[in-house]
């Protein structure tokens, strides 16, 4: 029978009688000699990002770690009881603007980079000590004189060793591509940064806009997209060679698209007129709808092919912008377009674009419509729902951008990380398939960040390669 606790029960008096007693009598300390001649059992802690006080869900953690090791240690083991600090990372950085008032990278040169890294490493060993507190009274043992903090030198030396062997073994590169970007940190996010926490459910207003081809009077392509900034820097646009598309009737122009989509795109009557298989339209020229901008002067607009292309989404043509997307840019190496790079690492046009320059890209899709109206070639907005890439630290909308980013390229190590794994005992078992099928389909890893505080990459005198991150997974 469950007994019910008098309301007039002090719990936090009774918490710190306990803290108390295991101070005074030395016990975590008597435990460790008790168990000092005891088998080895390593227990390594992930380490809590100092940044902020424990939340809930940091206590839930740690109580199950202190769980695992108080049983191996009433079992005689000599645990390792050494907590860990993550310190660096645009985590502490986010914080350290919001407290000085910053809104971009550029506050930050100016107030100076060595008082922001200092506030950054205060902030640190400030809220280090308060999470020490926090869990010791939350009565998790660790030995809390010997905690590792990840912005020692010791870890930082660590990391190069690590970086030296990857570079002996040619693993590290430097890659000219297309990123993931958040406009308000001011950097790329890896792929892994956003295979988890990195997609909402957002929409967006997609743009059906037409493509005037050359050599074909009163004829055009019925072009769609998701990103209406991108369309600046078109180069080309694709069809899937192995689909059907319709050569249809609409008022006085005949319109290309593909086969099953024409009732939810064309507006009001049209008639069929023919049929084509998109490989026939490979080649087709078109008239670029930014051909007036400085930076597409000399771009020839040219069909291409791509077998991703859906038949139940947009229009079945798609528009391709090199250097505004990742399968863009592969596909621009694929078929030698030209690549246009628009926008600065905040998300501003470059110098190129017009009445565009120096305008932002959230919230420019308005105008974008506006002008594509104006110049007659914007055929239909709609609603469209999707997963889109948000930055997971404060939730901004990524743009993709072409960079010069540092890498360790995986399918070197691929195979040899696949077959650790398969050693490991893992709970539940099925975590084993998960892990190996991540590791199938691994992109390179992007390791830089133009950002402050964080570890300094040891790299000089480096040129970028003509190599690619790994997209494909690996044959095995």
């Amino acid at each position: 029978m469950i007994k019910k606790v008098p309301s007039n029960v002090d719990f936090i008096a009774i918490e710190h009688e306990v803290l108390d007693f295991w101070e005074q009598n030395q016990i975590f300390k008597k435990l460790i000699a008790q168990n000092a001649n005891g088998p080895k059992w390593a227990f390594q802690d992930g380490p809590i990002t100092a940044n902020n006080p424990m939340g809930v869900h940091h206590a839930w953690g740690r109580t199950y770690k202190d769980i695992f090791q108080r049983y191996k240690a009433m079992n005689g083991f000599r645990t390792r009881y050494q907590n860990g600090f993550d310190c660096q990372g645009l985590w502490v950085e986010v914080e350290v603007e919001k407290e000085l008032g910053f809104k971009s990278k550029t506050d930050i040169e100016t107030y100076g980079i060595e008082n922001f890294v200092n506030h950054c490493k205060a902030r640190v060993e400030k809220y280090s000590k308060i999470q020490t507190e926090q869990s010791i009274r939350l009565g998790y043992w660790m030995d809390w004189d010997n905690s590792y903090y990840t912005m020692s030198e010791e870890n930082n030396y660590t990391i190069w060793l690590f970086l030296k062997k990857c570079h002996e073994n040619g693993w590290i590169y430097k890659g000219h591509d297309v990123m993931p970007w958040c406009t308000r940190c001011g950097a790329a996010l890896s792929e892994h940064e956003i295979a988890t926490e990195g997609y909402k459910e957002l929409t967006h207003t997609s743009i059906t806009v037409k493509f005037p081809l050359i050599n074909r009077p009163g004829e055009a392509l019925l072009v769609w997209t998701t990103t209406p900034w991108t369309l600046t820097s078109n180069t080309a646009a694709a069809v899937h060679p192995d689909l059907t598309y319709l050569k249809v009737r609409s008022g006085d122009e005949i319109l290309y698209i593909v086969e099953g989509r024409e009732k939810e795109v064309i507006k009001g009557e049209f008639s069929i007129e023919g049929k084509i298989a998109g490989r026939e339209m490979l080649g087709w020229t078109y008239r670029g709808p930014y051909d007036e901008l400085p930076a597409q002067a000399n771009v020839n607009h040219v069909v291409i092919a791509w077998e991703e292309i859906s038949a139940t989404d947009g229009t079945g043509i798609v528009h391709i912008a090199p250097g505004c997307g990742q399968e863009d840019h592969e596909l621009g190496k694929i078929n030698n377009l030209s690549v246009i790079a628009p926008l600065d690492e905040f998300g501003n046009y470059l110098e190129g674009f017009a009445w565009l320059t120096g305008r932002n890209v959230d919230g420019i899709s308005k105008d974008i419509f506006k002008d594509l109206e104006t110049k007659g070639i914007k055929y239909r907005t709609d609603a469209y729902t999707h997963r889109y890439p948000v930055c997971w630290r404060h939730g901004t909308e990524l743009i993709f951008r072409l960079v010069d980013e540092w890498f360790i390229g995986m399918d070197g190590a691929r195979q040899a990380m696949m077959d650790v794994t398969r050693k490991i005992r893992w709970i539940p078992d099925y975590g084993l398939q998960h892990e190996l099928d991540w590791l199938r389909n691994m992109h390179d890893w992007m390791i830089s960040k133009k950002r402050y505080w964080g570890l300094a990459l040891p790299i000089f005198n480096a040129r970028p390669v003509a190599r690619s991150r790994s997209s494909a997974a690996a044959k095995n």
